[in-house]
């Protein structure tokens, strides 16, 4: 792709954004999904490729996951400016900032153990905990997806104030009203992204929201599926973006 001048950056279907900031889902978006959180793959190239973005657009280059940001750190370090995780339930204006937290509900422990034990049936199924709800993954035990649900459901049935999000492969419990949109507003607010247009990438449902507000916000969302076919894909898109 010929880079075009001034900043601005080409989308797969021709259009151009000028002054774009960059809104990047992680699993599924930059690296391929895994059988499970802790089995990814970061490619080598990927910490690069991140840090020249940074360089091309004033640092205005996001990671919105709902990992934990601790999680995204380990996997990425400080290569991104700023990082929402949780589906913005935290968010790090830049690293070295304080990681940022709306007072949310935290699901009892009680709760999450019983989660844990519906999973505990199925040989493969998998119980992420998360600082204010809990995710139930399903990739490696495909025949537990109705119970996880049923699971699921009854820890949002017990406990108001959460509500239940339905991921690649995974039932996830989180407070209601958080999600990726939330985390896409924040940051256009704060530097280096306010005044910029905001450009989302995702993957999945779970991005749903921050691209309506990406595009509410007078940028662009982009799904992988339609817009680039894979991971490697958008990689060799941002290179020349």
């Amino acid at each position: 792709m010929t880079r075009p001048q001034h900043g601005a950056v080409i989308l797969p279907d021709g259009r151009t954004i000028e002054r774009p900031a960059f809104l990047l889902d992680l699993d599924g978006t930059l690296i391929d999904i895994a059988a499970t959180p802790d089995a990814v793959i970061v490619p080598p190239d990927l910490p690069r490729l991140l840090l020249q973005l940074r360089a091309r657009h004033a640092d205005a280059v996001a990671i919105v996951s709902g990992r934990p940001i601790e999680a995204v750190d380990a996997l990425l370090g400080h290569t991104p400016y700023a990082v929402a995780g949780e589906h913005g339930a935290a968010l790090r204006l830049a690293a070295g900032r304080p990681v940022l937290r709306d007072p949310l509900p935290v699901l009892p422990a009680e709760v999450v153990a019983r989660a844990a034990a519906a999973a505990a049936g199925f040989p493969g199924a998998l119980v992420e905990r998360k600082a204010h709800g809990v995710a139930l993954h399903y990739r490696l035990a495909p025949q537990a997806e109705a119970a996880l649900r049923e699971a699921a459901e009854a820890i949002v049935a017990a406990c108001p104030g959460f509500s239940l999000l339905r991921g690649s492969m995974t039932w996830e419990v989180r407070p209601a009203g958080v999600h990726k949109g939330h985390a896409v507003r924040a940051l256009m607010a704060a530097p280096p992204f306010a005044g910029r247009v905001p450009l989302f990438v995702g993957d999945d449902v779970t991005d749903e929201d921050a691209i309506a507000a990406a595009v509410a916000l007078g940028g662009a969302g982009l799904l992988v599926g339609e817009a680039f076919g894979s991971p490697a894909a958008v990689r060799r898109w941002l290179e020349g973006a």
